[in-house]
């Protein structure tokens, strides 16, 4: 595929600037293809910068004006809400060692989690999620779940979710308040560093290529495993895909999230939509939030499957595991199997702004 790309103009101290996209309509379709996980395909086009008509732009300038300012202030107070909550529940205690989360027991935990799952629900009526219709499968229909295991009735150690939006951490939070997987950086945010603390999140250097990987997968089994022995103790949410999609893909899964051999609690996600697509997939992140404030009504679908208890065979192995809890959520979810990841939507973005080397190396 050939891609051109603008050369790069130089600034101050010798930085290139960024290049702008200048694929054509046939290439662009020819990218979108190769990578249909990650393309969107709302009205706004890739990257949330397709034409739109005259009436469109004229309607999404006045939702901007009547509704951007309210909902801006309105998810602020909520954050600076639930960080005073966390800042007054975390005075005088003690943080686990080597982990930086603080260790909260008796009435600081249960204020910390009631409070977390009441303004999360608050922020999704906020982004205009305002109806959440849940649906609670009683028998998977999956050929590759063994016989019996739907009728176990064990605690799971961790929720498994596909992966389509950061709106999809809000959900978690609103209906079970589990711990997850940041990056090391939100640690160090203002207000959101010391809430994720108190989440018990587990802090990665994603750009870091050390070799830590095998600390936070013991990190993360040690968790779930803590999880599924003590019922008082935060369940993991993992996202096995280890990126988003468009939200109609599965992404393969990896193992870390089955490693303790213990059951996981599978969920489904699906964000229906007619104008703007909450899969964040190849948008940025701050025209992402604009553009999903300017709607007046999202739409957010929850399936939630039984727990899933693994059989001997995949408690010893973790492939088999994720591989069998991979398609019985796309056999539930109605979602296409791919065998792209991370690397691959790295090339999609690169090639989206402008970089054809990326498609070249990735060939190569």
């Amino acid at each position: 595929m050939a891609l051109d790309a603008a050369a790069p103009s130089s600034a101050g101290g010798g930085e290139a600037e960024a290049v702008r996209p200048l694929l054509s309509a046939e290439e662009a379709e020819e990218l979108d293809a190769t990578y249909a996980p990650y393309a969107r395909r709302d009205a706004y086009g890739t990257m949330g910068r397709g034409p739109l008509p005259v009436p469109r732009r004229v309607e999404l300038f006045l939702r901007a004006v009547l509704l951007v300012p309210l909902r801006f202030v309105a998810g602020m107070l909520l954050l600076v809400t639930y960080y005073l909550v966390c800042r007054v529940c975390t005075l005088f205690v003690d943080e686990v060692a080597e982990e930086g989360r603080p260790r909260l027991r008796g009435w600081r935990r249960v204020a910390v989690v009631r409070a977390g799952q009441g303004l999360s629900r608050a922020m999704l009526f906020v982004f205009g999620f305002y109806w959440i219709p849940e649906t609670h499968r009683s028998f998977p229909n999956a050929e590759d779940v063994h016989q019996g295991q739907s009728e176990e009735l064990e605690l799971p150690g961790a929720i498994v979710s596909n992966h389509v939006s950061y709106v999809d951490i809000l959900y978690h939070m609103s209906v079970s308040f589990p711990s997850f997987v940041a990056k090391e950086s939100v640690s160090r945010l203002p207000l959101v560093g010391l809430i994720s603390k108190c989440l018990g999140c587990i802090f990665v250097q994603r750009e870091s290529k050390a070799s830590d990987s095998k600390g936070v997968s013991g990190a993360v089994t040690e968790r779930v495993q803590e999880a599924y022995q003590d019922k008082n103790s935060s369940m993991m949410l993992l996202f096995p895909e280890g990126t988003t999609t468009n939200g109609d893909y599965l992404l393969p899964f990896r193992t870390g999230a089955f490693l303790a051999r213990v059951p996981v609690q599978p969920v489904i996600l699906r964000y229906p939509y007619t104008m703007f697509s909450p899969a964040w997939d190849s948008m940025d992140g701050a025209r992402h939030v604009f553009l999903l404030l300017c709607q007046f009504v999202n739409y957010i679908e929850v399936v939630r499957l039984p727990v899933y208890c693994p059989s001997e065979q995949e408690k010893e192995d973790p492939k088999l595991y994720a591989n069998n809890v991979r398609k019985l959520i796309a056999t539930e979810g109605n979602l296409i199997l791919s065998n792209l990841g991370l690397a691959e939507k790295r090339v999609y973005h690169a090639a989206l702004n402008g970089n054809s080397r990326a498609i070249h190396q990735k060939d190569d």
